[in-house]
Protein backbone atom coordinates (compact mmCIF):
# COMPACT_ATOMS: atom_id res chain seq x y z
CA UNK A 1 0.00 0.00 0.00
CA UNK A 2 1.55 3.71 -1.03
CA UNK A 3 1.02 6.49 1.50
CA UNK A 4 -1.74 9.29 0.72
CA UNK A 5 -0.58 12.06 -1.14
CA UNK A 6 0.55 14.82 -0.09
CA UNK A 7 -0.59 17.00 -2.66
CA UNK A 8 -4.25 17.11 -1.85
CA UNK A 9 -3.29 18.46 1.37
CA UNK A 10 -3.58 22.55 2.14
CA UNK A 11 -0.09 22.54 4.00
CA UNK A 12 -0.95 26.17 5.69
CA UNK A 13 -3.34 24.28 7.53
CA UNK A 14 -0.22 22.63 9.66
CA UNK A 15 0.64 26.51 10.14
CA UNK A 16 -2.63 27.33 11.33
CA UNK A 17 -2.31 24.13 13.45
CA UNK A 18 0.87 25.35 14.93
CA UNK A 19 -0.40 28.34 16.77
CA UNK A 20 -4.05 26.84 17.42
CA UNK A 21 -2.65 24.45 19.52
CA UNK A 22 0.48 26.59 20.87
CA UNK A 23 -2.36 29.92 21.90
CA UNK A 24 -5.24 27.64 22.77
CA UNK A 25 -7.33 30.53 21.04
CA UNK A 26 -8.77 31.35 17.79
CA UNK A 27 -8.45 35.37 19.11
CA UNK A 28 -4.66 34.98 19.74
CA UNK A 29 -3.92 32.28 17.22
CA UNK A 30 -4.82 34.74 14.57
CA UNK A 31 -2.97 37.30 16.49
CA UNK A 32 0.22 35.37 15.90
CA UNK A 33 0.01 34.85 12.47
CA UNK A 34 -1.15 38.24 11.62
CA UNK A 35 -4.41 36.65 10.04
CA UNK A 36 -8.30 38.48 11.11
CA UNK A 37 -10.34 36.34 13.18
CA UNK A 38 -13.05 35.06 10.70
CA UNK A 39 -9.84 33.21 8.49
CA UNK A 40 -8.10 31.80 11.46
CA UNK A 41 -11.90 30.24 12.51
CA UNK A 42 -12.28 29.03 8.96
CA UNK A 43 -9.11 27.51 9.32
CA UNK A 44 -10.49 25.34 12.41
CA UNK A 45 -13.24 24.57 10.98
CA UNK A 46 -11.06 23.00 7.84
CA UNK A 47 -8.53 21.33 10.66
CA UNK A 48 -11.63 20.23 12.56
CA UNK A 49 -13.32 18.51 9.51
CA UNK A 50 -10.12 16.91 8.10
CA UNK A 51 -9.78 15.54 11.74
CA UNK A 52 -12.84 14.78 12.69
CA UNK A 53 -12.57 16.33 16.45
CA UNK A 54 -12.82 19.55 18.19
CA UNK A 55 -9.33 20.37 18.16
CA UNK A 56 -10.34 22.75 20.97
CA UNK A 57 -12.77 22.24 23.39
CA UNK A 58 -14.21 24.87 25.36
CA UNK A 59 -13.67 24.30 28.84
CA UNK A 60 -15.50 27.23 30.84
CA UNK A 61 -14.46 30.64 29.56
CA UNK A 62 -11.11 28.93 27.74
CA UNK A 63 -10.07 26.12 25.67
CA UNK A 64 -8.08 22.69 26.34
CA UNK A 65 -6.68 20.98 23.48
CA UNK A 66 -8.45 17.43 22.72
CA UNK A 67 -6.44 14.29 23.40
CA UNK A 68 -5.92 14.22 19.48
CA UNK A 69 -5.00 17.53 19.55
CA UNK A 70 -2.18 16.80 22.39
CA UNK A 71 -0.99 13.79 20.13
CA UNK A 72 -0.41 15.93 17.34
CA UNK A 73 1.36 19.43 19.22
CA UNK A 74 4.61 17.66 18.97
CA UNK A 75 4.24 16.04 15.78
CA UNK A 76 3.59 19.19 14.16
CA UNK A 77 6.69 20.89 15.81
CA UNK A 78 8.52 18.55 14.40
CA UNK A 79 7.10 18.07 11.10
CA UNK A 80 7.10 22.48 10.55
CA UNK A 81 11.01 22.09 11.20
CA UNK A 82 11.54 20.23 9.07
CA UNK A 83 9.78 21.75 6.35
CA UNK A 84 11.23 25.08 7.19
CA UNK A 85 14.88 22.93 6.69
CA UNK A 86 13.94 22.05 3.30
CA UNK A 87 13.46 25.41 2.20
CA UNK A 88 16.38 27.16 4.21
CA UNK A 89 18.40 25.01 2.01
CA UNK A 90 20.31 26.94 -1.00
CA UNK A 91 22.74 26.25 -3.50
CA UNK A 92 25.40 28.55 -3.12
CA UNK A 93 25.81 29.38 0.21
CA UNK A 94 27.66 32.04 2.21
CA UNK A 95 28.56 32.20 5.71
CA UNK A 96 28.76 35.65 6.25
CA UNK A 97 25.59 36.42 4.18
CA UNK A 98 23.47 33.41 5.78
CA UNK A 99 20.13 33.68 7.93
CA UNK A 100 20.05 29.96 8.81
CA UNK A 101 19.23 28.86 12.30
CA UNK A 102 20.93 25.38 13.83
CA UNK A 103 19.29 23.50 16.73
CA UNK A 104 21.45 21.64 18.67
CA UNK A 105 20.72 19.51 21.49
CA UNK A 106 22.66 18.50 24.54
CA UNK A 107 23.15 19.14 28.34
CA UNK A 108 23.48 22.30 29.82
CA UNK A 109 27.84 21.13 30.19
CA UNK A 110 27.76 21.04 26.59
CA UNK A 111 26.14 24.51 26.25
CA UNK A 112 28.15 26.86 28.40
CA UNK A 113 31.26 25.06 27.46
CA UNK A 114 31.21 24.26 23.88
CA UNK A 115 27.70 26.31 22.62
CA UNK A 116 29.45 29.37 24.33
CA UNK A 117 32.42 29.12 22.29
CA UNK A 118 30.68 28.18 18.89
CA UNK A 119 27.97 30.86 18.75
CA UNK A 120 31.35 33.62 19.76
CA UNK A 121 33.34 32.32 16.43
CA UNK A 122 29.69 32.32 14.47
CA UNK A 123 29.42 36.31 15.87
CA UNK A 124 32.91 36.54 13.76
CA UNK A 125 32.31 34.41 10.65
CA UNK A 126 28.63 34.84 10.43
CA UNK A 127 26.83 37.45 12.26
CA UNK A 128 23.11 36.29 11.08
CA UNK A 129 23.73 32.86 11.52
CA UNK A 130 21.58 31.70 14.68
CA UNK A 131 21.75 28.53 17.20
CA UNK A 132 19.57 27.18 19.50
CA UNK A 133 20.48 25.40 21.87
CA UNK A 134 17.67 22.83 23.55
CA UNK A 135 18.18 20.13 26.21
CA UNK A 136 18.02 16.44 25.23
CA UNK A 137 15.93 14.07 27.35
CA UNK A 138 16.45 10.41 28.30
CA UNK A 139 13.60 10.06 25.54
CA UNK A 140 14.99 11.77 23.11
CA UNK A 141 18.38 9.63 23.19
CA UNK A 142 15.76 6.56 23.52
CA UNK A 143 15.03 7.41 19.89
CA UNK A 144 17.95 9.88 18.51
CA UNK A 145 17.68 8.81 15.40
CA UNK A 146 14.18 9.87 14.89
CA UNK A 147 14.88 13.03 16.72
CA UNK A 148 17.71 13.67 14.51
CA UNK A 149 15.41 13.91 11.25
CA UNK A 150 14.26 17.23 13.06
CA UNK A 151 17.60 18.95 14.31
CA UNK A 152 20.48 19.86 13.38
CA UNK A 153 22.90 17.75 15.87
CA UNK A 154 22.92 16.53 19.61
CA UNK A 155 25.78 16.85 21.32
CA UNK A 156 26.37 13.41 23.95
CA UNK A 157 29.54 11.25 24.65
CA UNK A 158 30.20 8.20 23.10
CA UNK A 159 28.39 5.21 24.92
CA UNK A 160 24.77 6.74 23.97
CA UNK A 161 24.69 6.46 20.08
CA UNK A 162 25.61 3.71 17.58
CA UNK A 163 25.36 3.53 14.04
CA UNK A 164 24.84 7.31 13.42
CA UNK A 165 27.62 9.91 11.61
CA UNK A 166 29.55 11.90 14.74
CA UNK A 167 32.88 13.85 15.20
CA UNK A 168 34.72 13.99 18.27
CA UNK A 169 34.86 17.53 19.38
CA UNK A 170 36.45 17.91 23.07
CA UNK A 171 37.65 15.76 25.75
CA UNK A 172 37.24 16.70 29.62
CA UNK A 173 37.67 14.65 33.03
CA UNK A 174 36.34 14.00 36.12
CA UNK A 175 36.46 16.08 39.41
CA UNK A 176 34.12 15.79 42.36
CA UNK A 177 32.59 18.76 44.11
CA UNK A 178 32.11 19.08 48.00
CA UNK A 179 31.10 21.90 50.74
CA UNK A 180 33.66 23.88 52.10
CA UNK A 181 32.37 23.12 55.40
CA UNK A 182 32.04 19.80 54.76
CA UNK A 183 34.16 18.16 57.65
CA UNK A 184 33.53 14.73 56.69
CA UNK A 185 35.91 14.92 53.77
CA UNK A 186 39.38 16.65 53.79
CA UNK A 187 40.93 17.43 50.92
CA UNK A 188 42.16 14.59 49.52
CA UNK A 189 39.56 11.76 49.27
CA UNK A 190 39.58 8.42 49.58
CA UNK A 191 37.69 5.44 48.24
CA UNK A 192 35.97 4.83 51.67
CA UNK A 193 34.96 8.54 51.23
CA UNK A 194 33.29 8.25 48.59
CA UNK A 195 31.61 5.27 49.76
CA UNK A 196 30.16 6.37 53.01
CA UNK A 197 28.70 9.95 51.47
CA UNK A 198 25.71 10.94 50.33
CA UNK A 199 25.60 11.76 46.99
CA UNK A 200 23.51 13.91 44.16
CA UNK A 201 23.97 12.54 40.52
CA UNK A 202 22.97 13.82 37.63
CA UNK A 203 20.18 12.15 35.12
CA UNK A 204 20.69 8.86 36.52
CA UNK A 205 18.98 6.38 34.46
CA UNK A 206 19.12 3.28 32.06
CA UNK A 207 19.62 5.29 29.24
CA UNK A 208 20.90 8.57 31.28
CA UNK A 209 24.05 8.25 33.35
CA UNK A 210 27.98 9.42 33.48
CA UNK A 211 30.51 6.99 32.85
CA UNK A 212 32.33 8.57 36.18
CA UNK A 213 29.30 7.53 38.52
CA UNK A 214 29.21 4.28 36.10
CA UNK A 215 32.75 3.44 37.36
CA UNK A 216 32.02 4.28 40.80
CA UNK A 217 29.55 1.34 40.27
CA UNK A 218 32.01 -0.96 38.98
CA UNK A 219 35.07 -0.16 41.32
CA UNK A 220 32.40 -2.30 44.26
CA UNK A 221 30.73 1.22 45.69
CA UNK A 222 27.46 1.90 45.38
CA UNK A 223 26.70 5.37 46.80
CA UNK A 224 23.90 6.89 48.98
CA UNK A 225 22.25 9.02 46.65
CA UNK A 226 20.14 11.44 47.94
CA UNK A 227 19.06 13.50 45.40
CA UNK A 228 18.99 13.21 41.36
CA UNK A 229 19.01 16.40 39.09
CA UNK A 230 18.93 16.75 35.28
CA UNK A 231 21.55 19.07 34.18
CA UNK A 232 25.00 19.67 35.72
CA UNK A 233 25.69 23.52 37.06
CA UNK A 234 22.84 22.80 39.58
CA UNK A 235 25.19 20.61 41.30
CA UNK A 236 26.87 23.18 43.18
CA UNK A 237 23.71 24.63 45.34
CA UNK A 238 22.34 20.83 46.21
CA UNK A 239 25.76 20.53 47.56
CA UNK A 240 26.95 23.67 49.81
CA UNK A 241 26.19 23.37 53.33
CA UNK A 242 25.62 19.74 53.05
CA UNK A 243 28.31 16.35 53.24
CA UNK A 244 26.94 15.32 49.74
CA UNK A 245 29.61 15.02 46.96
CA UNK A 246 28.75 15.03 43.52
CA UNK A 247 30.58 14.39 39.87
CA UNK A 248 31.17 17.13 37.48
CA UNK A 249 33.63 17.46 34.55
CA UNK A 250 36.49 19.91 35.19
CA UNK A 251 35.42 22.21 32.51
CA UNK A 252 32.74 23.15 34.88
CA UNK A 253 34.42 23.48 37.85
CA UNK A 254 35.67 26.69 37.66
CA UNK A 255 32.19 28.04 37.32
CA UNK A 256 31.07 25.75 40.48
CA UNK A 257 33.38 27.46 42.45
CA UNK A 258 31.84 30.86 42.12
CA UNK A 259 28.67 29.11 43.64
CA UNK A 260 29.92 30.11 47.65
CA UNK A 261 31.09 27.53 49.88
CA UNK A 262 32.37 24.83 46.99
CA UNK A 263 35.80 23.37 46.93
CA UNK A 264 36.94 21.25 43.91
CA UNK A 265 38.49 17.70 44.59
CA UNK A 266 40.33 15.38 42.40
CA UNK A 267 39.12 11.73 42.42
CA UNK A 268 40.68 9.01 44.44
CA UNK A 269 40.25 6.96 41.32
CA UNK A 270 41.25 6.59 37.54
CA UNK A 271 37.89 8.02 36.19
CA UNK A 272 37.23 7.87 32.52
CA UNK A 273 37.34 10.66 30.73
CA UNK A 274 34.42 11.52 29.08
CA UNK A 275 34.38 12.51 24.95
CA UNK A 276 31.93 14.63 24.01
CA UNK A 277 30.93 14.24 20.13
CA UNK A 278 28.70 16.20 17.58
CA UNK A 279 26.04 13.79 15.99
CA UNK A 280 24.19 14.49 13.36
CA UNK A 281 21.43 12.53 10.99
CA UNK A 282 22.93 10.84 7.70
CA UNK A 283 20.53 12.68 5.85
CA UNK A 284 22.92 16.27 7.00
CA UNK A 285 26.32 14.61 5.94
CA UNK A 286 26.80 16.10 2.38
CA UNK A 287 24.80 19.84 3.44
CA UNK A 288 27.52 22.43 3.22
CA UNK A 289 25.85 24.50 5.91
CA UNK A 290 25.85 21.79 7.89
CA UNK A 291 29.91 20.88 7.34
CA UNK A 292 30.73 24.61 7.95
CA UNK A 293 28.39 24.54 11.59
CA UNK A 294 30.55 20.81 12.06
CA UNK A 295 34.11 22.34 11.57
CA UNK A 296 32.99 25.06 13.91
CA UNK A 297 32.56 22.80 16.76
CA UNK A 298 35.34 21.23 16.20
CA UNK A 299 37.21 24.24 16.07
CA UNK A 300 35.84 25.17 19.15
CA UNK A 301 36.79 22.08 20.82
CA UNK A 302 40.04 22.66 19.85
CA UNK A 303 40.03 25.97 22.21
CA UNK A 304 38.72 24.39 25.29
Amino acid sequence: MTAPSISRHDLNLLVYLDALLAERSVTRAAQRLMLSQPAMSAALSRLRTHFRDPILARDGNTYRLTPLAERLAEETGFALDAARRVFENQADWDPHESTREFTVLGSDYAFVTLGAAVTALATQRAPHVRFRFTHHTPQIVDAVAEHLRTVDAILIPHGFIDGLPHRDVVTDDWVILAATDNDAVSDVLTTQDLATAPWVFTYMSRSAFTPASLQLQQLGLEPKVECVVDGFLALPAFVAGTRRLALVQRHLSALALHHPGIRVLECPFEATPITEALWWHPVRTRDPEHAWMRELFVEAGRAL
